[in-house]
């Protein structure tokens, strides 16, 4: 009541409207309505609905032939990248990228054709982009490893890797994460991030790659007999490189075997291959040669704890 009683008349007499002006206001609102020339109003209305409905049918008009443009234009870039033959990890990334750019602009021509201001949408767009990107930094990361994975080529689509302690070929690589297929074909899905800043194994990177085989063999085996058997295995492989040749020594004098190193070169497709058949051709034919795959072995010695020494016994 204090404070209603400071205020000034002129104030007051703002907020109390009298009865006589709100009377008078009203009969204007009901003269205005009485007066109101319906036909008029209706084509008004009529006419707007027109504008309004031809305006929507530009906007999908646009919609359509920007969507059937968008096609044509990703169309004539995969002929081109097929042409110039272009790494497939580029040309993933890249078609991505422009299909994305492309829509957006498509979508802010057509709000603007319906006669929406974009230009505050667009000032709301960059202000939730700054938002998301900080929310989403992790994200952005992820991204920024897309590009430099496709600047270094560390890998390719096909490549078969392992990184970040999972091992597959790789299928495709898109801006944010890298999947692999494991030889038991179950996908997996390694951020960029993380994998453009960690340790990766490419097995596909050479051309060629090296096969070492360590058989153990048994203790005055004729060590002479069991290379010659070993470099005859080796000759009769194709797979198997010559140049550089193949190296079979005895690398080292074990507990219960003496160790024997084989290694050779051959392409890479036929690591495992030339890994597996010559394994088996090793088991069976040493042993045909007088060549013996020793078990572990370990030597025990008894001393019986009651029995008297011999000094002992003369002393005595």
């Amino acid at each position: 009541m204090w404070h209603l009683s400071t205020e000034t008349p002129e104030k007051l007499g703002n907020l109390i409207v009298p009865d006589s002006v709100q009377k008078a206001r009203f009969a204007q609102t009901i003269d205005k309505i009485t007066n109101l020339d319906f036909q008029q109003f209706m084509t008004n209305m009529i006419s707007d609905a027109i504008w309004v409905l031809l305006k929507i049918v530009l906007a999908l008009a646009i919609y359509f032939v920007g969507r059937w443009f968008i096609k044509r234009i990703l169309r004539v870039m995969d002929e081109l990248f097929e042409k110039r033959h272009v790494d497939t990890s580029l040309r993933t990334f890249l078609r991505n990228l422009v299909k994305v750019v492309f829509y957006v602009l498509l979508i802010l021509t057509i709000v603007q054709m319906l006669g929406i201001n974009t230009t505050s949408i667009i000032a709301l767009l960059a202000s939730a982009g700054l938002a998301i990107g900080m929310a989403l930094s992790g994200t952005m990361q992820n991204f920024a490893g897309g590009v430099m994975i496709l600047m270094l080529k560390p890998y390719r689509v096909g490549d078969y890797i392992s990184a970040q302690g999972q091992s597959g070929t790789v299928q495709e690589i898109i801006p944010f994460y890298t999947r692999l297929t494991t030889p038991d074909n179950q996908p997996i899905y390694i951020p960029n991030g993380s994998i453009s800043t960690s340790i990766i194994d490419n097995y596909s990177a050479a051309q060629t790659r090296r096969v070492e085989w360590v058989i153990g063999i048994s203790y005055g085996d004729d060590y002479d007999v069991a290379k010659q058997t070993i470099l005859e295995l080796l000759a009769r492989d194709k797979r198997v490189n010559q140049t550089p040749a193949p190296d079979v020594w005895l690398s080292a004098l074990g507990d219960s075997a003496v160790n024997v190193t084989v290694r050779v070169w051959t392409a890479n497709s036929d690591f495992w291959g030339v890994f597996y058949d010559l394994n088996e051709q090793f088991y069976k034919v040493l042993p045909t040669r007088g060549i013996h795959f020793p078990f572990p072995q370990l030597d025990v010695h008894l001393t019986a704890s009651g029995e008297e020494k011999p000094d002992e016994a003369k002393n005595n």
